[in-house]
C-alpha cells in the first residue's frame, strides 16, 4: 500500500541503535499507545531461546519455555498497565500456517491472555490493500514516532524511525481500522492453531 507512507523517507537505523531507541520511547508512550502491523509470515529470532529450540526442531522444549516466561509476561504488561497506555497488534494470517507462525502464536496468545490484545486478519482481507506491494511492518508509539522493520531472509536487517505527527496518526488509524476487522486471537487460536500437529523442522 504505496500511499500510506506516501513519499516520507524517516530516519535510517541500525537493529542496536534502534533497541536504545525504541526502549527509551516506549515506557514513555502515551495514547493511542503502541500499535503494531505484523505482515510477515517467517522471522528469525535467533536471541530468543524458545526460537532456537523451535528451528533446532524440539517443539516440546520450545513450548516449555514459552511457559516458563509467563511471569515475566504478566510482569511486562502490569507495567505497562501501570504506565498509562495499551499495546495492540494485527497479526495477518496466511493459511495454511506454516512452522514459525505456529510458534508465534503461541507468545501472542499469552500477551493476549494478560492485555496485549491481539487481532488476527487474514491475508485475503488485505489483498485490496496489497496490489503493488505487501503491507509494511510498521509500529506506532502514541503520535510522537511510528518505526518501519526491514528484514533480510526474515531476520532485522535496519529500521526507519518517522517523528511526522501526521503521518503517524494516520498510520496508526490504518493499524486499528484493520485491528477493528480481525477477529479476537482466542477464537482463532482455539479454531485454527490448537489441533495443529507439531511443525516440521524449518
Amino acid at each position: 500500500m504505496r500511499d500510506l507512507l506516501g513519499d516520507a523517507v524517516g530516519e535510517h537505523l541500525e537493529p542496536s541503535a534502534f533497541h536504545a531507541d525504541f526502549g527509551r520511547r516506549f515506557w514513555a508512550t502515551t495514547a493511542p499507545g503502541f500499535w503494531k502491523l505484523e505482515r510477515q509470515q517467517h522471522f528469525q529470532e535467533p536471541g530468543h531461546e524458545s526460537w532456537q529450540a523451535f528451528a533446532k526442531g524440539d517443539w516440546r522444549q520450545a513450548l516449555r519455555i514459552i511457559e516458563e516466561g509467563r511471569p515475566a509476561m504478566r510482569d511486562y504488561y502490569q507495567k505497562v498497565e501501570e504506565c498509562g497506555f495499551v499495546t495492540r497488534r494485527v497479526r495477518i494470517v496466511e493459511e495454511p500456517i506454516i512452522g514459525y507462525l505456529q510458534w508465534e502464536m503461541q507468545i501472542l496468545r499469552m500477551r493476549d491472555e494478560y492485555g496485549g490484545t491481539v487481532r488476527i486478519v487474514t491475508g485475503d482481507q488485505v489483498a485490496d490493500y496489497e496490489r503493488e506491494a505487501p503491507l509494511p511492518e510498521i509500529f506506532t508509539l502514541g503520535t510522537s514516532a511510528m518505526y518501519q522493520a526491514f528484514y533480510d531472509d526474515g531476520a532485522l536487517a535496519s529500521v526507519r524511525r518517522f517523528v511526522d505527527r501526521d503521518l503517524v496518526v494516520r498510520c496508526q488509524r490504518f493499524i486499528q481500522d484493520l485491528f477493528e476487522l480481525g477477529q479476537p486471537m482466542r477464537p482463532f487460536f482455539a479454531e485454527h492453531v490448537a489441533a495443529l500437529p507439531p511443525p516440521r523442522q524449518p
